[in-house]
């Protein structure tokens, strides 16, 4: 299997959470061994060192653990507010369909000398979310080696929004539609 075949798996579903939204589903590519595999290492082909990788509730969490475990370093999750115990930090943001907020513990990159940070999600649509975590990480002081995300939509500008406030970041999408 050729990382296109695993792309392929990922399918489309209209009006999914509200109407208007084309949803990309992703459970047929890591429900398929080989095309997780695959895509787990071509996320972890960074041109910048990291020895964490963070993920963003939900699907970013699937994607990122595996990549740590692979890369042989720390996970780190992003929940949205009120899944994790002890002292949080959080940022609100927008949605193409709302609004929401994201939270990290305030010691989750402290068991790391010079944190750097590998951010794994699923989509890059509007921006919104990725930027929340970037804030989040930037604030516990981590370095942020790349963003990686499996599709963007490139449409709605998250690119752009993202890179107006964080200038040199690597942001790599394996799929722009």
């Amino acid at each position: 299997m050729k990382i296109a075949e695993a792309l392929a798996l990922i399918r489309p579903i209209p009006d999914f959470p509200v109407p208007g939204i084309l949803f990309q589903d992703i459970a047929p590519l890591i429900a398929n061994q080989n095309a997780f595999e695959l895509v787990t290492k071509e996320f972890a082909k960074t041109h910048s060192p990291f020895n964490l990788v963070a993920g963003i509730e939900s699907r970013g969490f699937i994607l990122a653990s595996a990549i740590a475990i692979d890369s042989q370093v720390g996970f780190v999750p992003i929940r949205k507010a009120g899944k994790l115990p002890g002292a949080v930090i959080k940022r609100d943001y927008g949605l193409e369909y709302g609004s929401d907020s994201l939270e990290m513990q305030v010691d989750a990159l402290s068991h790391v000398l010079n944190p750097k940070v590998l951010l794994i999600d699923d989509v890059l649509a509007t921006g919104g979310t990725i930027i929340a975590a970037l804030e989040l990480i930037s604030d516990l002081v981590g370095e942020i080696c790349e963003v990686a995300v499996l599709l963007e939509i490139c449409a709605l500008g998250g690119r752009a929004r993202i890179l107006d406030t964080f200038q040199d970041l690597k942001i790599r999408a394996l799929v722009q539609i």
